[in-house]
């Protein structure tokens, strides 16, 4: 499933952020990048990290992250090619196109789950990462921010050790499949960022997951300043 920030949705976020509330919503035309420049996006990040709910720092990160203007669009371009990719060859992943960059998520029903208490790749998580490692090939000039995430069951402290063992198990993966590790980083939040409401199985399943999100490099970003004269 594939969703879009829009244009307008960016604008009232800065508008938001002046009169103290933010909104986000989904739509299906897709967000170029060329509306919001550097800081405006750092605005923006922040207005998405801390006013709409848990479990958002990736999007925060794509944000913060924005350059705006022609580069923008032209980085967007491309991540809205990627993100079309990702959706093509893994179904079951949520893709967000949001701003300049792509939030992927995996649950269990996504393709990349664990066996209880254990943090390994196999299966059809291994067939998962396997394709998604081929698209980065695909498109070597982003980095790639891996998050990992539990349910509230079991202790605190336990739930934050193995969202860490997991985000890293997803990493690692990654990096034997040929991707460099210099474009990965990894951060991980035990059960502190539900997803949704972890009273019910349903929520439980949603918030033992790992996200993704994909940002433009250094070499993009020149890339799309020669492009487009700046």
């Amino acid at each position: 499933m594939k969703s879009y920030l829009t244009k307008t949705t960016v604008l009232l976020l800065t508008f938001g952020l002046v009169m103290g509330c933010g909104t986000i919503k989904n739509a299906n035309n897709k967000q170029k990048g060329a509306v919001i420049g550097a800081a405006g996006g750092a605005v923006i990040g922040g207005v998405i990290g801390n006013n709409v709910g848990k479990g958002n720092t990736a999007l925060g990160a794509i944000i913060g992250a924005v350059v705006g203007g022609a580069a923008g669009g032209y980085i967007g371009d491309r991540m809205d090619r990627q993100a079309e990719r990702i959706e093509e060859e893994i179904p079951g992943a949520e893709v967000t196109r949001v701003g300049e960059g792509i939030n992927v998520t995996f649950t269990e029903d996504a393709g990349v789950y664990f066996d209880t208490n254990k943090s390994d790749v196999k299966g059809t998580s291994a067939t998962t990462l396997n394709k998604l490692s081929d698209i980065f090939k695909e498109y070597p000039n982003t980095i790639i921010l891996v998050e990992g995430h539990t349910d509230s069951a079991g202790p605190e402290d336990y739930n934050w050790g193995l969202s860490q063992k997991r985000a890293e198990s997803v990493t690692n993966y990654l990096v034997n499949q040929g991707i460099a590790g210099s474009r990965f980083t990894t951060k991980w939040y035990g059960e502190t960022q539900p997803k949704e409401s972890n009273e019910t199985a349903a929520g439980k399943a949603k918030n033992r997951r790992v996200e993704l999100a994909i940002m433009a490099s250094e070499e993009l970003k020149q890339e799309a300043y020669r492009e487009t004269k700046g």
